[in-house]
């Protein structure tokens, strides 16, 4: 390794680092203190932490889950998850055992609850977005996404809404919490939602990436090995009259500093173009969507 790919492997694992803390300060300091919690896996874990009064904290849940979840994942999937991803998994685990030690001292309250659950949105999607940002992932409902992805037809987000949707609804149903708990967690989701796309570069969820390099092969062929589709287009050189191909690669933002990274490190000097879209159909994303309405006034047509 060179002392660049160190200082840079260095600088993502801290930037992950930091990342991961943020993000387990929102639950830490502000949802667990003030009795709340949101969408997610680690709020399935406050959840069951709630459920069973601290006798199995969030941090125990949280790890054993996200364990069964990548070997199962790696099983179905077929792939194993980077270390990245298991590194922030473990980090945040310590993270969220060690910090309640200090919740005297790290707890934030608020006289209105609807100001914890907007701040602890936030601190969640500045937290992410960090560790998204730098290739790595907190595990939990990504890995459940994916799973549920490859056996139906549902969009990953989608998923990520049904999930969540249920897991904040179930706080209802636990001693002493109502529908304004409820709703205060559907409030953090929004957050959440609004603000790690302005984190992780801007309010759309999916990039079209154009390269071109005279190393197209390579990153053709390292994007293969991350599991991700790639098009060659022909084309040509106009001031050179030299033949050459463009790669086309459509990623949602989860990826997309994977990609980045990827191409940088085989070719620094490609010219890489990113535009955000708005809808993507067709394998792993979106579905075509035609009303019943529409086909049955075709069909009458045709008859």
């Amino acid at each position: 390794m060179t002392a660049k790919l160190v200082r840079e492997t260095l600088w993502d694992y801290l930037v992950i680092s930091i990342g991961v803390l943020i993000y387990c300060m929102g639950w830490t300091s502000l949802f667990i203190p003030n009795g709340l919690s949101s969408g997610g896996l680690t709020g399935l874990c406050t959840i069951v932490q709630y459920a069973t009064n601290n006798l199995i904290p969030m941090s125990f849940s949280y790890f054993i889950v996200n364990a069964v979840l990548i070997i199962g994942g790696t099983f179905i999937l077929g792939k194993g998850f980077g270390f990245k991803t298991i590194y922030a998994i473990i980090l945040s685990s310590l993270c969220l055992a060690i910090l309640p030690r200090y919740e005297a001292h790290l707890a934030i309250y608020f006289d209105e609850k609807i100001f914890v659950a907007i701040v602890a949105g936030l601190a969640e999607a500045v937290g992410i977005g960090m560790i998204i940002a730098k290739g790595g992932s907190t595990g939990g409902t990504d890995i459940i996404a994916l799973v549920v992805n490859k056996f139906y037809t549902l969009s990953i987000g989608r998923i990520y809404l049904i999930t969540d949707l249920f897991i904040i609804f179930s706080i209802v149903f636990l001693p002493g919490k109502t529908i304004s708990d409820m709703m205060y967690g559907y409030v953090s989701m929004v957050t959440f939602s609004f603000a790690i796309d302005w984190v992780t570069m801007g309010p759309k969820s999916t990039y079209q990436i154009l390269v071109i390099s005279k190393h197209y092969e390579d990153i053709a062929d390292g994007i293969i090995k991350l599991d991700r589709g790639v098009t060659a287009l022909n084309s040509v050189g106009w001031f050179s009259k030299q033949e050459s191909k463009v790669l086309l690669i459509v990623v949602r933002r989860y990826y997309y500093q994977q990609i980045v990274n990827l191409i940088h490190t085989i070719d620094p000097k490609a010219f890489v173009s990113v535009s955000k879209t708005s809808t993507v159909y067709g394998e792993g994303f979106e579905e075509i969507k035609t009303g019943l309405k529409g086909i049955k006034k075709v069909e009458n047509k045709e008859e």
